[in-house]
């Protein structure tokens, strides 16, 4: 990935910059039963590697909040409800398509590395990063808008692959998230 970067920056104009957005966060697979969505945000930093107009490879290094809201036995037979709260460093790269009308698409690999896991439960934080897995990997699907004046919108989906959870658990766990984004890129603007 570095190596394909280093090759075509040099031919290429680079353009920086930063992103917010929402998350809608959720956990899929046989083991996320009774999971369902978790609001947090993300935030980072993004570089636009210009190969032609419209076709550009973007790296980007984000903060991303993620996990599920989940129903946990109480051991009387009932359910307390709970989250868990997985906040990752994510590292995706994209390839897009930006079209002379301004309306893109994008799509690529994602790296996710952990930070910090904790359940909560009725107020109370347990850390469980023990329980999951380093790194987690998945692939992005977004589309978007670039407007003239470099202030973007984009709506992504990050489909996990790997189970996120430490060998020994039951079932399989992946990240599964809804992303929607508002980014600024410095420098010219690019001409349509």
């Amino acid at each position: 990935m570095i190596a394909a970067i280093s090759f075509l920056a040099p031919r290429a104009q680079v353009n920086f910059g930063v992103k917010t957005g929402f998350n809608l966060a959720n956990a899929t697979g046989s083991g996320a039963a009774g999971s369902s969505t978790r609001a947090n945000f993300h935030a980072g930093v993004l570089a636009q590697i210009f190969m032609t107009d419209a076709l550009s490879i973007q790296p980007e290094v984000l903060y991303s909040g993620q996990g599920a809201r989940v129903d946990f036995a109480d051991g009387s037979g009932g359910t307390i409800s709970g989250t868990h709260k997985l906040d990752y460093i994510n590292l995706p790269l994209l390839l897009k398509y930006t079209a002379s009308s301004g309306f893109l698409v994008e799509t690529g690999p994602q790296i996710g590395f952990l930070i910090s896991a904790n359940a909560s439960v009725s107020g109370i934080n347990e850390d469980e990063k023990d329980n999951f897995k380093s790194t987690d990997f998945s692939w992005v699907f977004g589309i978007g808008y670039m407007s003239l004046i470099n202030v973007g919108l984009d709506a992504r989906y990050n489909l996990g692959l790997t189970n996120i959870e430490n060998p020994g658990s039951s079932g399989t766990v992946k990240n599964s998230v809804i992303q929607i984004g508002v980014f600024y890129r410095f420098g010219e603007p690019k001409k349509r």
